[in-house]
């Protein structure tokens, strides 16, 4: 990760802030007001950074590719890459009150952990994904662990054959580890597709308590048992409080911290939050769509809390081709609400250009899809109590044989 602040520094997207900071509230109202990387030297004693992947600029630099080429390079990567063993990390005693965990807004349960990545094994498979963690005291901290994903699952297998489950939480590591963390990829490949997007090789070092990690500035590991605790309220994507619930507590066993460790510590529906959740869907919605028609692009849309929304950008083969690839993204991202497909001519990451094909390229009748009775995000605030919600399609597309009506005039 250091390497990668320098990278940004370079490129003047780094902003360093010297004087004391208060880790609760102050930190995060800042990091809400910029997309800058923003490095504090003294936040309670500690150093922080936040913002470390806040725009489509920063995802650039941190996976060597041009802004308007990661969801298409994105679409067509395998994890091919090398996990590379180098030997064990020797771990002290857990102690949380060494790391600056912040309080980010009033109603917060307390501070919680925004940026951990959990790797958790059990048998030959090792799972990685970031969690948000209540901390509750030294060495514990209440896990929101959504059921049928993979930490959850591994946790269910483990407890039915009477054990804990195995974990270590990683903070501080490359953007382009934590990308692979929020990508949907097959069962335990996250850390083969971190080698691939660093080049086709991943460095990574054994916990005593088996879970393997990779380079990181702060490292704990411990265990998932059955004991479970009150988690919540926290704002989450939408930027609206999530409910309390019973979740499992992890207890932390040990702890690895490098020298002068920086805290990596990610904004509850900021922009870097919004990036992490939505551009890991993006080239799965594009390889969806590109079954159906020509695709050219694909953004989930910072309005859309980056998650909610997406604008679909394609070349029309025949007419229809349009409704065929708002289908193709509902079934590829489940917890899209709305979907806006446009002509190669909208830029898509313009949301003035977006608006302007659905005021000239839209008719009601004709260009809007209803969804009712369907399944949606568990975080929208309109969604029903049985989980299920409205979806809407539109068709901000040229009608085909009238382009000339809706090109623009332009030199």
């Amino acid at each position: 990760m250091r390497e990668f602040i320098e990278i940004m520094r370079e490129s003047g997207e780094v902003t360093d802030i010297d004087q004391p900071i208060d880790i609760r509230f102050e930190a995060p109202k800042m990091a809400a007001k910029t997309d800058k990387l923003l490095f504090f030297h003294n936040a309670a004693g500690h150093k922080a950074v936040m913002n470390v992947t806040a725009t489509r600029k920063a995802l650039s630099l941190a996976l060597g590719i041009k802004e308007s080429e990661i969801v298409k390079y994105l679409s067509t990567r395998e994890c091919g890459g090398r996990v590379v063993e180098e030997g064990d990390l020797k771990m002290s005693r857990a102690d949380f009150s060494q790391i600056p965990v912040m309080t980010h807004f009033p109603k917060d349960a307390g501070p919680y952990i925004t940026s951990g990545i959990v790797f958790s094994r059990y048998g030959d498979v090792e799972n990685a994904s970031i969690h948000r963690m209540l901390v509750l005291d030294k060495d514990h901290v209440a896990a929101r662990l959504v059921e049928g994903r993979h930490t959850h699952t591994l946790l269910r297998k483990a407890l039915a054959e009477g054990k804990e489950l195995p974990v270590a939480m990683a903070i501080g590591v490359h953007p382009a580890v934590t990308f692979a963390s929020c990508s949907r990829v097959a069962w335990g490949d996250e850390l083969a597709f971190a080698a691939t997007l660093l080049g086709g090789e991943l460095p990574v070092r054994r916990c005593p308590n088996g879970v393997l990690v990779p380079d990181a500035e702060i490292v704990l590991e411990g265990y998932i048992g059955s004991e479970r605790h009150a988690e919540g309220p926290f704002v989450d994507i939408t930027g609206t409080y999530d409910v309390i619930r019973n979740e499992p507590v992890i207890r932390f066993t040990g702890m690895n911290l490098a020298k002068d460790a920086i805290y990596h510590g990610i904004l509850p529906a900021g922009n870097e939050h919004k990036l992490l959740m939505g551009a890991p869907y993006e080239p799965i919605i594009y390889r969806a769509v590109a079954g159906v028609t020509d695709v050219k692009n694909v953004s989930l849309t910072r309005g859309g809390c980056g998650y909610l929304h997406a604008v679909v950008q394609i070349r029309k083969n025949t007419e229809g081709d349009a409704k065929n690839a708002i289908l193709a993204a509902f079934a590829a991202h489940t917890s899209l609400k709305h979907v806006v497909v446009v002509d190669d001519d909208i830029d898509i990451f313009n949301p003035e250009d977006v608006e302007f094909a659905i005021a000239t390229r839209v008719r009601g009748d004709r260009d809007c899809m209803v969804i009712t009775g369907i399944r949606g995000s568990s975080l929208d605030p309109c969604r029903l109590e049985n989980g299920t919600n409205v979806k809407i399609g539109l068709d901000a597309t040229m009608e085909m044989g009238r382009e000339a009506k809706f090109i623009r005039a332009g030199w």
